[in-house]
């Protein structure tokens, strides 16, 4: 874990080492200091020497204001060190989530790969700097500071050998007993964050419902969940601070009392108590950053589990080792396929798929929900891969492609039309990066866009926000056509993507289709009969399984589902709506 962690460090390396080093220097002059405060009350003040007292107060002086500047520099590159750390850690993630397939993000779900990039990578961004300075710190601190008051005074310096031990153990039981809550409390943020998310992009539903009251019961709910682990976990880092004031406050009883009496015998100076009580504070306060290193890193390990699974993840989608990078043509084929999403091969949502679409073809795809028409064309660009069988694209299975290349002859326009926070030509131009207007605006004609888009006042640099929430559903259908018609793909797929604008508009774009891109393979999954009845031919989906292939006029006389359809559009006025 801590292998795969440190590869995000990079060129934060120097800031990384720096820090420790000018850590160790400021430790240095820390640990000086309490030796020139005995040599300034022994021979300086105890002897009345004046001339002593200022040149070793001219020596204290210096090295406080040599410590304090090692110590900025330390704070400066430890801060640098541990955000670069974050922000390449935030990159790489981001990164490999980009190659995920679709079956890589539903096992980790959105809402939690957002909490890994923000809540996660913050906890190990701070332990990461606590680590680089602090961590370090303490350590020479102590063993410094033992040196020297082992130096002063071997007999009362033996009271840390007996402190050290009450605390190492503390603290072990803290850190085994809080690690598998923190561990459940970032699997419940998670859940939170997708709580929040849903509510979000739901909220008109949640409002046309009245629903608020049943959304901040979930949230409440969640929260709850949330704070009873934290404070479960809290309760146990509650016993770090009295832990460690027992500790100090023991071992400085211990040393004032055999201290003084020491002085009163004469085995021992003023100087030399002060300092060596000075040297207890150094190494209990370094015990007490130490123990908090450890319960920032108790709360980071979780974190940086999770990271690290993201990190780890390789996508199930590959390409191989001599891909292909042309595809001839729109020609697609399904031999014996079946798919599943799950690997158990009894929960098949495609089964015995035997299809074959000829290039520059109209297909339409009909079929009642759940009868996984979407699951069928999103095998086409290999978002998801086959369970059995083959699907092949101009005349070679889709697994021999380059995957990027595949999907650049592949335009999909999904259920879920996504429009993204920009112009209109921002976003037409996911497309095409280099799409001229022009070819933006032939498009948007053929996509039965660019009228709604001329009654807007800065036109087509008129500003998207965030989902599209400023235009109309159709608007939002016909804008996310037009940018798939941009790529000037071998092979447009529509999955209900025409469901919100009226028929009239939806022969308009199929007629386009028809005259202007003749031999671009065309499938179109539709819930109305009227558009798909002019199709090359129709396939009805039923229950994952292929029950009828033909034209409109060949189903209505053979198969009872089309005829069945229909009827019900026709009787119901679905065709004229």
């Amino acid at each position: 874990m801590i292998k795969t962690l440190l590869k995000s460090v990079r060129e934060y390396k120097r800031d990384s080492i720096l820090a420790p080093i000018f850590v160790t220097l400021e430790v240095i002059m820390e640990v000086v200091i309490p030796l020139l405060m005995a040599m300034l009350i022994d021979k300086g003040i105890d002897a009345g020497n004046m001339n002593y007292i200022l040149k070793i107060g001219i020596a204290l002086a210096i090295s406080c204001v040599i410590s304090l500047v090692f110590g900025a520099l330390s704070g400066k590159f430890a801060a640098s060190a541990s955000a670069g750390f974050a922000k390449n850690l935030r990159k790489d993630m981001f990164y490999n989530v980009q190659n995920f397939s679709f079956s890589n993000i539903d096992k980790f779900s959105a809402s939690s790969i957002v909490t890994r990039l923000t809540t996660d990578i913050t906890n190990v961004q701070n332990a990461y700097q606590m680590i680089v300075r602090i961590a370090v710190r303490g350590p020479i601190m102590i063993i410094f500071s033992l040196i020297m008051a082992f130096g002063i005074n071997h007999k009362l310096s033996l009271v840390f050998l007996l402190a050290i031990p009450v605390l190492g153990g503390g603290l072990y039981f803290i850190m085994t007993h809080a690690h598998p809550i923190f561990e459940r409390v970032f699997k419940i943020y998670d859940k939170l964050n997708n709580v929040v998310q849903e509510n979000l992009r739901g909220i008109r539903v949640v409002k046309s419902f009245v629903r608020e009251d049943f959304e901040e019961k979930k949230f409440k709910n969640v929260s709850e969940d949330i704070y009873d682990d934290f404070v479960k976990a809290e309760k146990l880092l509650a016993f770090n601070a009295p832990l460690m004031q027992f500790a100090a406050y023991g071992c400085m009883l211990f040393i004032s009392w055999f201290g003084a009496k020491l002085i009163v015998a004469s085995t021992m100076t003023t100087g030399e108590l002060t300092s060596l009580i000075a040297y207890t504070m150094q190494i209990l306060m370094n015990l007490m950053m130490l123990s908090m290193v450890f319960v920032m890193i108790t709360m980071a390990r979780a974190s940086s589990e999770r990271i690290v699974e993201i990190l780890d993840e390789k996508s199930d989608l590959t390409n191989p080792e001599n891909p292909v990078y042309e595809i001839k043509n729109g020609d697609i084929s399904f031999r014996n396929v079946n798919f599943g999403y799950s690997k158990k091969k009894r929960k098949l949502c495609l089964k015995n798929i035997n299809l074959d679409i000829k290039s520059g073809e109209t297909v339409g795809i009909i079929g009642g929900t759940g009868s996984s028409k979407s699951s069928l064309v999103q095998l086409i660009p290999r978002l998801y891969d086959t369970t059995d069988g083959e699907v092949i694209v101009g005349d070679r299975n889709v697994k021999e492609y380059d995957i990027e290349s595949l999907r650049d002859e592949v335009a999909m326009v999904l259920q879920k039309n996504v429009l993204f926070s920009g112009t209109i030509k921002e976003n037409l131009r996911w497309g095409n990066d280099h799409a001229t207007d022009e070819e933006i605006e032939r498009v948007c004609k053929l996509a039965q866009a660019d009228e709604f888009i001329q009654t807007f006042p800065d036109k087509y640099d008129t500003y998207i926000e965030q989902g599209g929430s400023n235009v109309s559903g159709g608007q939002k259908q016909r804008l996310c056509i037009a940018r798939a018609l941009l790529k000037k793909p071998k092979i447009l797929i529509l999955d209900d993507s025409t469901s919100a604008v009226d028929t009239k508009t939806d022969a308009s774009i199929r007629r386009a289709f028809r005259e202007e891109i003749p031999n671009t393979t065309k499938i179109i999954i539709a819930q109305r009969i009227s558009s798909v009845e002019d199709a090359d031919k129709i396939i009805v989906m039923d229950n994952g399984e292929i029950n009828g292939i033909g034209t409109h006029e060949e189903l209505l006389k053979n198969n009872e589902i089309y005829k069945e359809v229909y009827n019900s559009q026709v009787k119901g006025g679905g065709d004229d709506e």
